[in-house]
């Protein structure tokens, strides 16, 4: 059976990066010259790719760290002492765009690698869904797309699940150095490593509260409802951190991230914020309501997991046994969306981003909606949470925190940001069955097609420019 499954990988793997090959291709074909973020990505590392590295020649615009251009010149500087290429070739755009492929490629593998790790392997149909369900994230929409463009999403991928894997192996030196990379193209990849961290201590939280729980049932009734739940895992949490030895032993396991955190507040000091060059565009702010579309969105893409009319029936029958919760989680909710709804300038302005749409045919048409839609919201929130079930109460804890950190303070709504926390998110639910795994395979090698189609072949021009522009995520 193992095997087999490795037949089954190889053969997805090959398959994926054919077909990627072939869209690259169409892709350089039809993109001769720098789209969108490009414009600024592809000038900087060329000119980290012909030797200049001084911070005069630094593009303001840019407000990432160079980690993209570095790994970029270190991937195709070499190739012209070993195929004799020259540098106008090397630091082409081709080339450089190409790096991504090569990342996605990586994506791939760990993709896998998690799955085995995360996934318990004690069925031999789980052989097949877990190379289905990695070949699925491979290719979800948001992230496969960017594969073909210089965007830091394919390497900030890459280096956060790979500081991932080194920490469920307990390799946690290693893991906090990936972490480093995966900042180093994006900041807020920095609460990924911190979440690494947060996977570990709740890990030790976990084994200490069965622990507890043990002892409570030898002596004392089982405990029923979920304030009651909740109220004992307050006083568990506070004890436990009154102890100087499991605090110890929680540092000794956590430090490289610790230093990491460090590391990461001395930047945040000497730079006087997050974020580098142009600060103008992406002030934070307490957009609630980011919370909601990243439920939407995950509801959106995962719906043939979270779905169907037994959860929704689940739902309903949940929603009136405690009815008084939900209306005031209601409640709560519509008063984070009236006073926390943010448009950034970019949302209104720029017609090229699905989001643009998103937002002027379904929340600007009727003031009402965003409110109409909270039930959605809850509802979504809901799901995904039951589907995280099967992990520790700490895991979701720790999970739901660095999704609020990452999120939340962003003014931006971009699909982009939710690239991360959703890839993160399905690593961690149980394995579906094959039947719902090749649905959501289908649907998204179908939006994948459209989304293929409409930017290669549906061009249009702004009234005040020349320029071809293109309708992407």
């Amino acid at each position: 059976m193992a095997q087999l499954e490795g037949y089954y990988f190889s053969a997805a793997l090959s398959c994926t990066f054919l077909v990627s090959c072939l869209l690259f291709s169409a892709f350089s074909r039809a993109l001769r010259e720098p789209y969108m973020d490009e414009i600024f990505h592809l000038p900087q590392a060329q000119r980290y790719c012909e030797g200049h590295f001084s911070l005069s020649q630094w593009d303001p615009m840019i407000t990432t760290l160079p980690g993209l251009y570095l790994v970029s010149v270190g991937v195709v500087k070499p190739a012209i002492w070993i195929f004799g290429w020259s540098e106008h070739v090397v630091c082409s755009i081709g080339m450089l765009r190409f790096v991504n492929l090569l990342f996605s490629v990586g994506n791939f593998y760990l993709l896998y690698l998690l799955f085995r790790k995360v996934q318990p392997r004690n069925k031999a149909a789980s052989s097949i869904q877990r190379v289905l369900s990695t070949l699925t994230l491979a290719v979800f929409p948001t992230l496969y797309f960017f594969n073909f463009l210089y965007y830091t999403e394919a390497g900030s991928m890459f280096f956060t699940l790979f500081a991932y894997l080194m920490c469920l192996y307990g390799n946690h030196k290693t893991s906090a150095f990936l972490g480093f990379c995966g900042f180093m193209f994006r900041q807020t990849n920095i609460i990924w490593a911190v979440f690494c961290a947060g996977n570990v201590i709740a890990q030790k939280l976990t084994e200490a509260w069965k622990t507890e729980l043990q002892k409570k049932e030898d002596r004392l009734p089982p405990i029923k409802g979920p304030f009651a739940t909740f109220r004992k895992i307050l006083q568990f949490l506070l004890a436990y951190s009154m102890s100087f030895k499991n605090l110890s032993v929680l540092f000794r396991l956590t430090w490289p991230y610790i230093l990491l955190g460090f590391l990461f507040c001395a930047f945040v000091v000497v730079n006087g914020g997050i974020v580098i060059g142009d600060r103008s565009s992406h002030e934070a702010c307490l957009h609630f309501p980011q919370l909601f579309y990243f439920f939407s969105f995950t509801l959106f893409f995962s719906f043939p997991h979270l779905l169907s009319p037994g959860k929704i029936k689940t739902f309903l029958s949940l929603v009136w046994k405690r009815r008084i919760l939900f209306f005031v989680v209601t409640l709560v909710s519509v008063f984070l969306v009236w006073k926390f709804t943010y448009a950034h300038k970019y949302l209104l302005a720029d017609n090229r981003h699905y989001t643009f749409y998103v937002w002027k045919r379904v929340f600007q048409r009727y003031e009402i909606v965003k409110y109409l839609l909270v039930p959605a919201y809850i509802f979504a929130g809901w799901s995904i949470a039951d589907s995280l079930k099967s992990k520790s109460v700490f895991w979701n804890l720790m999970f739901f925190i660095c999704l609020f950190i990452v999120i939340v303070p962003q003014k931006l709504l971009e699909f982009r940001y939710f690239i991360l926390p959703y890839v993160i998110y399905r690593l961690n639910i149980p394995l579906p069955p094959t039947s719902r795994l090749v649905c959501e395979l289908s649907c998204y090698a179908i939006v994948n097609f459209i989304t293929f189609y409409l930017f290669l072949n549906k061009t249009f021009q702004w009234p005040n420019s020349q320029d071809i522009q293109r309708f992407m995520w």
